[in-house]
């Protein structure tokens, strides 16, 4: 279609499927899953819509220029050749990025400097000043990417990580990160349709990405600025409708959404985010230690928490993942348990067998998000009833 053009989006380990998944159901064209990256193709509107309405995103690239790099001066003169002018003005600031697995340099901040040189020298020579670098909040980001011989220099569509949805001012000690939580909980089935606890809510990531994909609430509706907001092309009107249309596929939830944390800083902590998020209407936050609760609902419940690894909340590991697994046990049947931990050690210590394992990574720490599926009565009975 005519003004559609390639993007690319980046996201975590393993959510290149989901992100794909939600790039089609978006409508994107030509979805290509990468490593740690989906393109596809969209107008402007659609880049708008990708960077307020996608949950496993966390950069959206908009790629101006590809080509072949064998020296600076190849680098130099291809940076300098694209029309910066028609991107942003010489009173606005920039900063360049640049990423790259290539031999023919070895310092990515050499490459950075060099393409700002081009940059500036072109604003020199065609409007007689330049605009100013700015790395902590600069109005227009440049991503530059080399991989072997070939180049391509992207305008950073998002600005700050799209995982910075707007909501959580407040965080507790080991915060997880809004893409992350809400791609395990995509990759744990949650839709919605059933009720939903975390029993370890800590700032109430889980339960606010989880009432968003329930309700269908634009991930990102919560942030005020984009980093194409600055662009020259940017235009409000077309981004308000995007907005508007949006919101108009939002849907109701009939189920409950509960939080549990036994420390009363944490519980002030989600309910500020989840009133920041506008979703009190569905999230309910209680003082709860979770090994003194039993199950609140009758019909089957969708669990899905983040406990302590023990990287910095200090635990007594081995009896804290056991009394997991006798809480589990004990008092939550008809629960589908979903955990994610980077302390795999612990894990064994659990005393259940994990129907699912999946790898993933929370931060640099490699984790696994694993699923325990607690029945009705005996596994035994659960199989008999299955079969009659």
């Amino acid at each position: 279609m005519a003004g559609n053009f390639k993007m690319l989006a980046k996201t975590l380990y393993g959510f290149e499927p989901l992100l794909a998944k939600e790039l089609r159901n978006l409508g994107a064209g030509n979805v290509e899953e990468g490593v740690r990256n989906v393109s596809f193709e969209g107008d402007t509107g659609f880049m708008y819509k990708a960077n307020l309405c996608l949950r496993t995103a966390l950069k959206i690239y908009k790629p101006l220029r590809t080509f072949k790099v064998y020296n600076e001066k190849d680098l130099y003169k291809a940076v300098y050749d694209i029309n910066w002018s028609s991107i942003f003005g010489p009173n606005q600031t920039f900063a360049v990025d640049t990423n790259m697995n290539t031999e023919i340099f070895n310092n990515s901040m050499f490459v950075s400097l060099k393409a700002k040189d081009a940059i500036v020298d072109k604003f020199r020579r065609v409007e007689r000043e330049r605009p100013n670098v700015s790395t902590q909040d600069p109005d227009v980001r440049i991503h530059i990417h080399i991989h072997d011989h070939n180049c391509t220099v992207s305008l950073d569509s998002s600005g700050s990580s799209l995982h910075q949805r707007g909501y959580r001012m407040l965080t507790n000690i080991a915060p997880i990160n809004e893409v992350l939580a809400a791609g395990l909980l995509l990759k744990s089935g949650w839709d919605g349709r059933t009720d939903f606890l975390d029993p370890m809510c800590g700032s109430g990531t889980f339960l606010i990405e989880a009432a968003m994909i329930a309700c269908n609430v634009p991930a990102n509706i919560n942030r005020e600025s984009y980093a194409f907001m600055h662009w020259r092309d940017y235009d409000a009107e077309l981004y308000q409708k995007i907005v508007d249309a949006s919101l108009n596929k939002v849907r109701e939830f009939h189920h409950k959404i509960l939080g549990y944390d036994k420390a009363p800083s944490a519980v002030r902590k989600t309910q500020e985010n989840v009133d920041n998020a506008n979703l009190s209407e569905y999230i309910t936050v209680e003082r709860k230690d979770f090994f003194r609760t039993e199950k609140p609902v009758d019909s089957r419940l969708h669990m899905v928490f983040n406990p302590p690894y023990g990287e910095r909340l200090p635990i007594e590991m081995e009896e804290f993942y056991s009394k997991i697994g006798d809480t589990l046990k004990q008092n939550y049947p008809g629960t589908d348990a979903w955990m994610i931990t980077s302390n795999l050690e612990a894990l064994k210590h659990v005393g259940l067998k994990p129907s699912r394992k999946i790898k993933a990574f929370n931060g640099k720490l490699e984790a696994r998000l694993v699923y325990y599926e607690m029945y009705e009565g005996s596994k035994k009975a659960k199989y008999q009833k299955d079969n009659v």
